[in-house]
């Protein structure tokens, strides 16, 4: 995939969302993932997009983020069906850090207005023309491993 297709999202992380120990705040870390993760899901699919969440696949905080730093978070739709995407995060470094703050994998599923799977507007599978590179092939596998995901018969 390339860098036009992946979704960036800045915080600083603010004393509101720490905790006693005066790094980010698990409850915090939830809601920023879940923020990014939609952001990326709504700028791939388009303004059409009524996506709701499904499922948090995965989720992991690799480094203790402490109040002031900023971070940053990329996405990528890494699967994506007639009615159903998941998006991939990936935590960039932190300053002076070599591997991610954090990762996660999750699901949203567009709804139609009475709260039922909605196709997305003019959907082609493309998946087996997609090769992932580094971080987002890590992503992918563990997706498949982690997610059953049903493939179309042929």
């Amino acid at each position: 995939m390339t860098n036009e297709l992946e979704t960036l999202t800045h915080r600083l992380i603010l004393p509101r969302e720490a905790n006693h120990h005066g790094t980010l705040y698990a409850g915090s870390l939830v809601a920023l993932a879940l923020e990014s993760a939609y952001s990326t899901g709504y700028r791939t699919i388009g303004t059409s997009a009524n996506l709701v969440l499904k499922r948090v696949v995965d989720l992991r905080c690799l480094e203790p983020v402490p109040i002031g730093e900023v971070v940053q978070i990329r996405g990528v739709v890494l699967f994506q069906r007639s009615a159903q995407i998941v998006v991939g995060l990936y935590g960039s470094p932190l300053r002076g850090r070599d591997k991610p703050w954090m990762d996660a994998l999750m699901q949203f599923v567009q709804i139609d207005e009475s709260g039922r799977p909605k196709p997305f507007e003019g959907y082609e599978s493309i998946a087996s023309e997609i090769e992932f590179q580094t971080p987002w092939d890590e992503l992918a596998s563990r997706l498949t491993s982690l997610l059953a995901i049903r493939r179309p018969h042929s």
